[in-house]
């Protein structure tokens, strides 16, 4: 019995010592498919809170740890392990991919990312592998036709920026494009001269994913910029593991998809001779010119790009890209080139505790530019008989019209050949933008991050307009009938500056006290806009003139803050507020209060759901919130203002040259623009998330608009400026469905679908005067002088065509100058103008399907409207006899619907082109793309995997409409320069 007690009490003063030969524990967190060690990784001694996070090489050290205790490892997309440490000093953990945490989405929701399944408000993501294929020349083409509610329209010239609009926008003279937020620095819409877009600067390749706020309670953390919605735009960071290296080459072949159909050269002789007198019938010439064939041309597109993507030393992620796109347009003497390079730094120090993010971007491009409107509409009406070259021609030998003395008239269309080789517009442009992100994890509270971000954009221009000598742009015309002048030519340039500052911080807390979820943000947002152009005048003509422009600075300074709470992944409330001050307002309207409340129930997670085979997931949501506007172009219009005169308006007293000073007209009382928006949704899912959907319901009025109208007589400075006034109601639905209609080892077929109906509507514009018919809006139509043919009036669709009521004979043809009296009072007057029809659509479709086949992949997106409308203001400018016999001096052709018209010359004043007739329905199905590839995988070349793709984009459209293109964004259809088809060839490599 004394031997046991001594052996016991042997064992007992050995504890001590194998407690502390157990103290510490280390170990390796690894990938258990690659065998690469997994940064970040959390190790948590169960039933305590002392845990530990793994380092650049996925190792970890824990002390105080005993031989009971079980460890929980745990990382995001990897099913958590639990290990009970016995004697083990040392570790290697294998994690495990978990299939169900990798279909969990993150997403960006503004100052932080939430996931998908715990998002209230209507949040749309779409990420790289899902963007469409294809030449992408600027990143809004990556989501066209990609998300329910968000419209993209882009335009046919090289680098043209594309017109985005969420929910149908929400303003009627302020602006309707999106917040654009790019790796946490928001963008200002202007661009310099000589630059397309905001976003032409940015290589498609470097983006990661949009995402698009598109309700007021989630955009309500963005407040005085987010009614019009926001995106998102988060580019490629570096990453763990070793170095790989993507190169990706494309070239395009751009061809004319469709010209303007006008008479041949025949059908216009014919028109001549029956229609024209004798002098006219002179004036023919012998030749068959197809002057939109000799203005565009089939040339190719190149896009290049390589990116170099690892951890430096094992330790440091940084990704490199490099890229270059050639775009050349299809009419000639355009081009659009960009050069980039990116640079993204993204260190983890101190134990995972600070994340430096380091974003550095710099962009070189070269625009050659057009008087496009002009080039294409003198194509369309030049006259097809005449040669494009003249012998003997002191125009550089392009034959032009002249005057039976040999001057030059003032009235006739320009060769339009000659007008794009000797018209010369070029600029090039640098952008550097970047921003430093700071995330720290606070080592004494880790419940609490502080997150710094700060970051700047300048944007650089400078250009030049050089009109050659021997043009006839360059000529003016003798007042005394004597010679012309004496050529100078034209040569002009200009310099534009933009710049932009961003200051983020703020603090981050999130908190899980048993099923309970807390994330609470709260920060100050400091954002500077700078802007200094010069412009010269023509200095080949004596005394230039020289114009320095410094505009005000814009100054936004905002306090935001934003609560999610969760109570067991079932129920969600995320609440935000903003306060922003723009210096665009007096004090007394400086400061805007903005805010947004979203509710969900995900009731899949229900317990009555939990066992449900059929039905895998399903969230209710219900939100609301404010957003406002202050886009505006008058950045001080509140203030009264002196300006000095131009040049034209100098006198001379005494010697001396005096410059005139006049009061400006202001608007002390202008405030911001308000939109209140609720929106009401349900997110579904079936078999295992295999189909996945969402339906939103939403009704959204914009109060006090910023709207530039008309001022009575007498009660300002100025007859037109910027005011408050009205509001617009829109209200739609929208649905999206994606389905893996087919999955197993060699064949597989996604296939996503959206549509989206809006609705929108005036509902008071502020004037009650009797006869009202709204404020004209819209571009000035060709045809006549400054007609617009676009109103805003109570009760109707923004921009809607105000036009007269077409009569129309037995045989259903229009009758010239016969319209309907529609007030009845025996008269055709702009009284009996009426809305018709307008440009927006009441639906949008967008479809995509993605089918994998082994080695091979096809993808095709499609895309449609419905309900748009478009004014075919070519027909209603050229399609009538006279267009082409106006003057006894030179001749026009004219629009090919003359042939189905029989218009012979105006009637009424300018009512022919207010007629119905040419506002026509331009609704459409359109197949965007379709691409074909073939991957030789590293099984084959074993270090490289070879991707080879052949596609065509802008393959075909569906439509009754004759006209050029029925996608327009303004629904004016004049002189558009038209979209090419492309068709391509891609090889991509990784290695």
């Amino acid at each position: 019995m004394k031997t046991i007690y001594k052996k016991l009490f042997f064992l007992l003063l050995l504890l001590p010592f194998c407690a502390i030969a157990q103290n510490k524990v280390e170990g390796t967190v690894v990938d258990n498919t690659s065998g690469q060690p997994i940064p970040g990784v959390n190790i948590k001694i169960e039933g305590t809170t002392t845990g530990v996070s793994t380092d650049f090489d996925g190792k970890f050290q824990l002390s105080n740890v005993k031989p009971t205790d079980v460890l929980n490892v745990s990382y995001m997309g990897y099913q958590t392990r639990s290990i009970t440490v016995g004697a083990q000093k040392s570790l290697t953990v294998r994690l495990q991919e978990d299939a169900s945490q990798l279909k969990e989405v993150v997403v960006q929701v503004g100052y932080g990312t939430v996931k998908k399944k715990d998002a209230t408000g209507s949040v749309s993501q779409i990420s790289a592998k899902e963007f469409n294929k294809g030449i992408n020349v600027t990143p809004e083409t990556l989501i066209s036709g990609r998300i329910a509610g968000v419209n993209v329209v882009g335009g046919g010239a090289p680098g043209a920026k594309a017109d985005i609009r969420i929910r149908g926008g929400s303003s009627l003279s302020a602006s309707n494009e999106p917040l654009i937020v790019l790796d946490g620095l928001p963008l200002t819409n202007d661009v310099p001269n000589g630059a397309t877009s905001i976003l032409s600067t940015i290589d498609p390749n470097d983006i990661e994913s949009f995402t698009v706020l598109k309700d007021a309670s989630a955009a309500a953390i963005y407040g005085s910029r987010a009614a019009s919605g926001v995106i998102v735009i988060t580019t490629k960071k570096g990453s763990k593991g070793a170095v790989k290296v993507n190169f990706s080459s494309q070239v395009g072949i751009n061809t004319v998809a469709n010209t303007v159909d006008v008479l041949s050269a025949d059908q216009f002789r014919a028109l001549v001779n029956e229609r024209g007198n004798d002098t006219q019938k002179a004036l023919m010439g012998t030749a068959n010119t197809d002057w939109q064939d000799e203005i565009f041309h089939t040339v190719l597109t190149t896009n290049n790009n390589i990116s170099v993507n690892g951890a430096l030393f094992d330790k440091l992620p940084v990704r490199l890209s490099v890229g270059n796109v050639n775009n050349p347009g299809i009419l000639r003497n355009t081009s659009f080139e960009r050069t980039t390079t990116s640079l993204s730094i993204n260190p983890v120090l101190f134990d995972n505790h600070l994340k430096i993010d380091i974003n550095g971007n710099l962009s070189f491009g070269k625009n050659r530019f057009q008087d496009e409107g002009a080039a294409i509409g003198s194509a369309i009406g030049f006259d097809p008989t005449q040669p494009v070259y003249e012998e003997g021609s002191r125009y550089g030998g392009y034959f032009e019209w002249l005057d039976s003395n040999g001057n030059v008239p003032l009235l006739p269309a320009r060769n339009p050949v000659a007008r794009l080789n000797q018209d010369v517009r070029k600029a090039t442009s640098t952008r550097k933008w970047g921003n430093i992100r700071l995330d720290y994890k606070l080592h004494f509270f880790e419940d609490l991050r502080a997150v710094v971000e700060a970051g700047i954009d300048r944007f650089d221009s400078d250009g030049n307009t050089t009109v050659s000598t021997e043009s006839i742009l360059g000529y003016q015309p003798n007042p005394f009938n004597g010679p012309d002048y004496q050529n100078f030519g034209n040569y002009s340039k200009y310099t534009d500056m933009l710049q932009n500052k961003n200051l983020n911080t703020y603090l981050n807390y999130t908190k899980d006290i048993d099923k309970f979820k807390i994330d609470a943000t709260a920060g100050y947002n400091y954002q500077l806009f700078q802007r200094e152009s010069y412009q010269s005048g023509e200095l080949r003509q004596p005394n230039p003139n020289e114009d320095v422009n410094t505009r005000p600075d814009i100054n936004l300074q905002s306090y935001f803050g934003r609560v999610n709470l969760g109570y067991d992944s079932r129920y969600l409330v995320t609440l935000n507020y903003r306060r922003d001050g723009s210096s665009r307002f007096s004090e007394k309207y400086r400061w805007g209060n903005f805010g947004g409340v979203a509710l969900a129930w995900n009731v899949a997670e229900e317990a009555f759901l939990q066992d449900n085979e059929t039905l895998s997931s399903l969230k209710l949501r219900f939100g609301y919130g404010t957003t406002g506007q202050q886009d505006i172009s008058g950045a001080y219009d509140y203030l009264k203002r002196i300006t000095l005169g131009t040049i034209n308006t100098q006198y001379i007293f005494g010697g001396q040259i005096y410059s005139t000073a006049r009061p400006e007209g202001y608007n002390e009382n202008i405030k911001w623009e308000e939109l209140a928006e609720m929106n009401v949704g349900v997110d579904f899912g079936f078999f295992n998330d295999r189909i996945t959907g969402t339906v939103n319901y939403f009704d959204k009025k914009s109060s006090d608009l910023l709207a530039d109208v008309a001022v009575p007589d007498g009660a300002n400075i100025r007859n037109q400026g910027t005011y408050n006034i009205g509001s617009v109601r829109t209200k739609g639905i929208e649905f999206n469905i994606q389905s893996d209609i087919i999955k197993n080892d060699n064949l597989t077929w996604n296939m996503t679908f959206n549509t989206s109906y809006i609705d929108q509507k005036i509902d008071d514009l502020g004037i009650t005067v009797p006869g009202f018919q709204g404020y004209l809006t819209g571009d000035n139509i060709a045809g006549g002088s400054g007609n617009q043919i676009q109103v805003n009036s109570v009760g109707y669709a923004p921009r809607s065509f105000l036009v007269y009521e077409q009569l129309y004979d037995a045989n259903k043809k229009p009758i010239a100058g016969a319209y309907v009296d529609r007030n009845g009072d025996g008269k055709i007057d702009p009284a009996d103008r009426y809305r018709f029809h307008k440009p927006a659509p009441d639906y949008l479709f967008g479809l995509f399907s993605t089918l994998n086949y082994k080695k091979f992949d096809f993808t095709m997106n499609w895309r449609a409207s419905l309900g748009n409308y478009i004014f075919d203001n070519v027909s209603s400018n050229l399609g009538y006899s006279d267009a082409a016999l106006r003057r006894n001096t030179d001749l026009s052709n004219v629009s090919a619907d003359y042939l189905n018209t029989g218009f012979r010359y105006e009637d009424n004043g300018t009512s022919r082109y207010l007629s119905n007739y040419y506002i026509k329905d331009a609704s459409y199905i359109k197949l965007d793309n379709i691409t074909l590839g073939y991957t030789l995988d590293k099984a084959l070349l074993k270090t490289t995997s070879l991707r080879f793709s052949a596609g065509v984009q802008n393959v075909f459209v569906l439509t009754k409409y004759n006209g050029l293109d029925p996608e327009r964004f303004n629904g004016i259809d004049n002189n558009v320069y038209p979209r090419a088809r492309t068709f391509l060839f891609g090889v991509n490599a990784s290695f």
